[in-house]
């Protein structure tokens, strides 16, 4: 170190000593700023900045070493070589910059070392060039230890600069990168000069061709003005850049507060995107700031941006995954770092298509069923109809209608139907074949469009196997035994040659479906129009009945058989129609329960018959019959409350008459009914007894008063041995149970005399009384004919007498 501080201090002009000092830390400085952009910058603008920074650095290297050696006096005769001093400078420039290169082309320590020994490599080489570009009229001797110890320290020196530097960027370490760099310059020249030691010779001449310190001064000095014009650039680029980053940070905080996804483009560049389009593509936001907008969005729609619509336009992004994900952009032109760039929003439209395919689903699909819905099918059966013209082959329309499915709502709720339907969608579409359709068109109406078959009976085979289908189903299915279905079949262009005709026929041919016994499917044929016509009208017709005052009661006595003592009647119900005159029970009340009129009907007949026996002197009891519709509706007892408030009718003299098939359809259900029947002190009787079936587990379960032999057991019992033993075991069962028996269609003397006989309490039929108005009773009755005939007329009722052969409602 002596020998160093030596030959700094007594070989040396310290004023130039100071001077190359100053001049090798501005390049320093300059350098390592320098270095920052090239680290930072992309790879289009990259080798730009390397030039400048290797450039800079390597020309104040250069610079520091001839100011130095001006600073150096040997005291003897000495110039230098133009060729050696230009190669010194070279020297400095490329390997600076491939030092430079190596550092910053990748990030790690390796690299950051590798790179600074480069350059320190760089200084030495351009030291020991520029020294032999020395010439001197004497001899030069090297001190072997001082030169190993001047690369070692240059290398060291300039590694951990670059390593410094590099590592972590910030202004303090570019100030200790700086330093660490003016040291590796200055010491390896230094110590390096310090190994030198010159011998005079006189005989040694300098070359014509060198030039003379003075022409050297002037070249460093050159050197020099470079350095400080591109130390000044650099400085200037800098604070620029320091402003554009600083403008980068606050708009990219702004953009990270939004919502959508921004992206900022020079051209179709990406220089800055947000926190929200990187979560969106599942790119880093460093990566995205090295990609293009084709590289998101594709070719067509980069273009379509670069143009300057300005309008919204519909895209997809490429994630990460690979995967696409839709997208609305709007860009927009803004002022940024200085220069005009575009704006890109990106809004994720996964959201927004989700919900227009729902809305599409909803237009065109049923939501419960996932089935197509009405509008569906009505245009699938025009394209397949438009398709099939003048084809051969035949186009089937289905229409699939569930029986009782009413019912079902009523006795299990909504969610158990919903269930049903489901159910049904499962089975028809798992039974149908590519190319045919299953639509549900509303409540329980279904359809089936079945193109291309091969001849008519195949629309029979669908509509088997769908059956088939539903009825496992059902024996699967709690509750899914009260539900079957029934199909109608048309034909085109067999049955029709246009949609509306089509479906219409199909429609009748349904309704034929269920007047045959439900569960099965019928094709259309011409007679059913008329057929479907007239029951619709009816079911249009039953509805308004009630209101228009077209139905009235006629009753029926029931008396003692052995006394012959009048105990009651039963209220049966007739229907006067103004066009078609007097309309059976056994036609209309049918058609009452399939439409689903029988629950105002059968309210009106109970309102009606109490209103008309509270009248009666006599208190006889009054039987009213009890459709299943009302009998499993959950406000029944209720209602029937209410009626006999309203009436007065004291409870006891009221007796209903359930069927066994009311019964069996939701026991638990009708026998609560029944029960609370029962709490308000009304009568219940089993009406057609031996007609249904598990009739002596229902007298077990259910609170009956009075058993009712149907009248087909009645008819000819006297004549007929098996007949009369169904009779006696049923009025033994009776007297077993202690329940009175009343044999209904009593018509002959003879059938009463074997009743008689046989100690049945209790007939009904036309031998007995024949079914009237009330009025005909009035001796019975105790209250005189005008009297019955001003309470009807109070009530707006009817007076029309029947035919005695008119049929008993159920």
């Amino acid at each position: 170190m002596l020998t160093v501080y030596n030959c700094i201090v007594h070989e040396h002009d310290l004023r130039l000593v100071a001077l190359a000092a100053l001049i090798c830390g501005i390049s320093s400085f300059s350098a390592v700023n320098l270095l920052h952009h090239v680290e930072q910058s992309t790879s289009r603008n990259r080798y730009a900045w390397l030039l400048i920074a290797a450039t800079a650095t390597g020309f104040g290297i250069w610079a520091t070493h001839f100011v130095a050696m001006i600073a150096f006096t040997p005291g003897i005769p000495n110039a230098y070589n133009a060729e050696l001093s230009a190669l010194s400078l070279a020297a400095s420039v490329v390997l600076t910059a491939a030092g430079m290169w190596i550092a910053t082309i990748r990030g790690g320590i390796d690299h950051y070392l590798v790179g600074g020994a480069v350059l320190g490599v760089g200084i030495a080489v351009m030291h020991y060039t520029g020294m032999a570009a020395f010439e001197v009229q004497g001899s030069i001797v090297w001190n072997e230890l001082l030169v190993a110890l001047s690369l070692a320290a240059g290398v060291t020196l300039a590694a951990l600069s670059l390593l410094v530097v590099l590592c972590r960027p910030s202004t303090l370490t570019t100030i200790a990168a700086a330093v660490l760099l003016t040291l590796a310059i200055c010491t390896l020249h230094f110590i390096a000069m310090a190994a030198v030691s010159i011998y005079p010779d006189s005989s040694i001449e300098i070359s014509k061709f060198t030039i003379a310190p003075m022409s050297q001064a002037f070249a460093a000095a050159a050197a020099s003005l470079v350095i400080l014009v591109l130390s000044a650039a650099a400085l200037r680029i800098d604070l620029r850049f320091r402003r554009h980053q600083a403008e980068a940070q606050r708009m990219h905080g702004l953009a990270n507060a939004a919502v959508e996804g921004l992206i900022v483009c020079d051209g179709s560049r990406i220089v800055s995107a947000n926190d929200s389009i990187a979560a969106l593509s599942g790119i880093a936001p460093g990566t995205l700031n090295v990609m293009t907008l084709s590289d998101l969005f594709g070719e067509r729609v980069a273009s379509a941006i670069a143009g300057g619509s300005g309008q919204a336009q519909e895209a997809e992004l490429r994630s990460q995954d690979g995967t696409r994900i839709p997208v609305e952009l709007i860009a927009r032109s803004i002022d940024y770092c200085g220069k005009p760039h575009d704006v890109v929003a990106v809004r994720d439209m996964r959201e927004r298509k989700k919900a227009e395919q729902e809305i599409l689903r909803l237009a065109h699909f049923d939501p419960l069923t996932g089935l197509a819905n009405r509008r569906s099918f009505t245009s699938r059966l025009e394209a397949e109809i438009a398709t099939a013209s003048g084809k051969d082959g035949q186009l089937a329309l289905m229409l699939l209608d569930l029986d009782r499915f009413k019912e079902v709502n009523d006795l299990f709720g909504h969610a158990a139907g919903d269930a049903v339907l489901q159910r049904v969608a499962q089975c028809g579409s798992g039974v149908l074949r590519h190319g045919q359709m299953l639509a549900r068109l509303g409540g329980d109406e279904f359809a089936i469009i079945a193109p291309n078959l091969p001849d008519p009976q195949a629309a029979g085979r669908i509509a088997e196997a769908v059956l088939s289908k539903l009825r496992q189903e059902s024996q699967l299915s709690p509750g899914g035994e009260l539900v079957s279905a029934s199909i109608g079949i048309a034909l085109f262009p067999l049955d029709a040659d246009e949609q509306a005709a089509l479906v219409s026929h199909a429609d009748t041919a349904l309704y034929r479906a269920k007047a045959e016994g439900k569960d099965t499917y019928r094709y259309f044929e011409a007679s059913m129009g008329a057929e479907t016509r007239d029951r619709r009208a009816m079911e249009h017709d039953l509805r308004q009945a009630v209101a228009r005052g077209e139905f009235r009661l006629v009753y029926q006595p029931q008396k003692e058989i052995s006394s012959g003592k009048m105990i009651g009647f039963e209220a049966l119900i007739r229907w006067h129609h103004p066009e078609r005159g007097n309309i059976p029970p056994s036609v209309f009340i049918p058609v009452a329960e399939d439409s689903g009129a029988i629950a105002q009907i059968g309210e009106w007949v109970l309102a009606t018959a109490c209103e008309e026996a509270v009248c009666w002197k006599t208190p006889l009891t009054i039987a009213v019959n009890v459709s299943a519709v009302q009998l499993h509706n959950p406000n029944f007892s209720r209602k029937v409350h209410e009626i006999l408030l309203r009436s007065g009718l004291p409870a006891g003299r009221l007796e209903l008459e359930v069927t066994e098939t009311a019964l069996i359809k939701d026991m638990p259900r009708a026998l609560a009914t029944l029960r609370q029947v029962k709490a308000l002190g009304i009568r219940v009787a089993m009406d057609d007894f031996g007609t249904g079936y598990s009739s002596l587990s229902n007298l077990r379960a259910f609170p009956f008063d009075k058993i009712k032999i149907d009248g087909s057991f009645i008819k000819s019992v006297d004549r007929n041995g098996q007949v009369a033993a169904i009779v006696r075991a049923v009025l033994g069962l009776g007297r077993g149970l202690g329940l009175p028996v009343l044999a209904e269609g009593v018509e002959t003397l003879d059938e009463l005399r074997f009743l008689d006989a046989e100690d049945c309490e209790i007939g009904q039929g036309y031998y007995l009384g024949r079914p009237g108005p009330i009025e005909t009773f009035s001796e019975l009755t105790g209250v005189p004919a005008p009297a019955a005939m001003d309470a009807v007329e109070a009530r707006g009722g009817r007076i029309l007498m029947l035919e005695p052969a008119a049929a008993r409602s159920a």
